[in-house]
C-alpha cells in the first residue's frame, strides 16, 4: 500500500482534527508493534512510515502496511509529545528537553535544540513568506513558546508566559495560538513573536487548541469547554457539565465539537451555542483527542478501548478492546486508525 500525499485541502481538515476518505466497518487488527513503554504519544504517516515516540526514550519509525520496524533513534528521556511530520522531516520533543529533528525515511537526526525543561507538547509549522523554508513552533515546561526555522533548527523567537505550555500551539494565518498553565489564551504573531492579545480562559489549559475562522475551542482544568473570539477576546460561549477538567483536543465538524472528558464522557457539542447535543459515557478518562472521519469519531479511553461512534447521534458503532488504558490519539488515513496504547504497543486497524 501507497500513501498519497495530501492535498492541501485534505492538510486543512487535519487541522481540524478531521481526516479525509471513507473509514469502512467493521475493521480488523492488522497489525501491531511493541515498543519498551506505554505510548502516550500521537503517531502520524509519513513516507509510508507510521512515526510515533515511546516513554522508553526512543521515536519509531514502522512500515505502515506491515509494522515491521525500520528504524528508531534514542533520546535522553521520556516521550509523550506527538510527532510532526513536515516534508521529508518529522520533528519531537522529548522530557530531556530537547526538539529534535530527523530524515522520515532513514532516522538521521539533522539537529536538536536544547530548552531549559522538558516538551510534553507537540510541534507545529507553517511555511515562511517566500516558501523556501518553515517556522516549527512549539511551547515547553521552562515556560516559553520557541519559533525554529524548520530546515536549520536556528531560534527565530521565543515568547514568555507564566508558566508550563503543556499542548500543541495551533497557528491561524500569522497568528500563533495556544493555552497555557498560567490560566490564559496567548495569540502571538508567528513572524515576530509578538504579542497580540491574552484571553482568560479561566484556568490551566493541559490540552491543545483547535482554531476554525476567529474562533477557537478548547477545553481546561475549570471543568469546562470554552469558545473564545480571536479579535476580540471575548468568550463566546463556555460548556460545563460534571466537575472533572478537559486534557483532550476538541475535534470540530460541521456544527459539532467533539472532546473527551476526564469525567469518562465523550462530548458533543454545538459549535454555534455550547449546547451539548450528544455524551457517551467510557469506563475511563478520554484524554485521546478524536478525529472526525466518515461521519464518525475515533478516540480512545483508559479503559482500554478504542471507540468509533456515530457523529450525528453518538451511536457506537465498532469498539475494540486492547485491555490497557488508551490515552494516545488516533492518527487515520486511507481507511486505517494508527494508535498507540499503555501497553506499549502501537496498533493498526483496517478493513484490507
Amino acid at each position: 500500500m501507497r500513501i498519497a500525499q495530501e492535498s492541501p485541502a485534505d492538510a486543512l481538515l487535519r487541522t481540524l482534527r478531521q481526516a479525509p476518505g471513507k473509514l469502512n466497518l467493521p475493521l480488523k487488527l492488522l497489525w501491531r508493534f511493541k515498543t519498551g513503554a506505554p505510548i502516550s504519544s500521537a503517531p502520524i504517516v509519513q513516507n509510508d512510515r507510521v512515526c510515533i515516540g515511546s516513554e522508553d526514550g526512543k521515536i519509531y519509525a514502522v512500515s505502515a502496511d506491515s509494522g515491521k520496524p525500520i528504524w528508531s533513534f534514542k533520546t535522553g528521556g521520556e516521550i509523550q509529545a506527538p510527532v510532526k511530520a513536515v516534508r521529508e522531516n518529522v520533528y519531537i520533543g522529548s522530557s530531556d528537553g530537547t526538539m529534535y529533528a530527523l530524515n522520515s525515511v532513514t532516522g538521521k537526526p539533522l539537529w536538536k535544540f536544547m530548552t531549559e525543561d522538558k516538551i510534553l507538547g507537540g510541534a507545529n509549522a507553517a511555511p515562511t513568506s517566500d516558501g523556501k523554508s518553515m517556522y516549527l513552533i512549539f511551547g515547553g515546561y521552562d515556560n516559553f513558546c520557541y519559533c525554529l526555522n524548520a530546515v536549520a533548527g536556528k531560534l527565530l523567537w521565543k515568547y514568555s508566559t507564566e508558566n508550563y505550555i503543556n499542548g500543541t500551539p495551533a497557528i491561524s494565518g500569522e497568528r500563533v495560538v495556544f493555552g497555557g498553565c498560567d490560566g490564559l489564551l496567548h495569540v502571538v504573531n508567528l513572524v515576530t513573536g509578538k504579542g497580540i492579545r491574552k484571553i482568560e480562559a479561566g484556568e490551566y489549559v493541559a490540552g491543545s487548541v483547535t482554531i476554525e475562522g476567529d474562533r477557537a475551542y478548547l477545553g481546561h482544568y475549570g471543568n469546562a469547554v470554552i469558545c473564545a473570539d480571536l479579535n476580540t477576546g471575548k468568550i463566546i460561549w463556555t460548556y460545563r457539565d460534571r466537575g472533572f477538567p478537559y486534557f483532550s483536543t476538541p475535534a470540530i465538524a460541521g456544527n459539532r465539537v467533539v472532546i473527551g472528558g476526564r469525567d469518562k464522557q465523550i462530548h458533543c457539542i454545538d459549535k454555534t451555542s455550547g449546547v451539548n447535543l450528544w455524551r457517551v459515557r467510557t469506563k475511563g478518562k478520554a484524554d485521546s483527542s478524536p478525529v472526525i472521519v466518515d461521519g464518525k469519531v475515533v478516540i480512545g479511553s483508559e479503559d482500554g478501548r478504542l471507540y468509533i461512534l456515530n457523529l450525528a447521534d453518538g451511536k457506537e458503532l465498532w469498539t475494540y478492546e486492547v485491555g490497557r488504558p488508551v490515552m494516545s490519539s488516533p492518527y487515520v488515513v486511507g481507511g486505517i486508525i494508527y494508535i498507540g496504547a499503555d501497553d506499549g504497543h502501537l496498533y493498526a486497524f483496517g478493513k484490507r
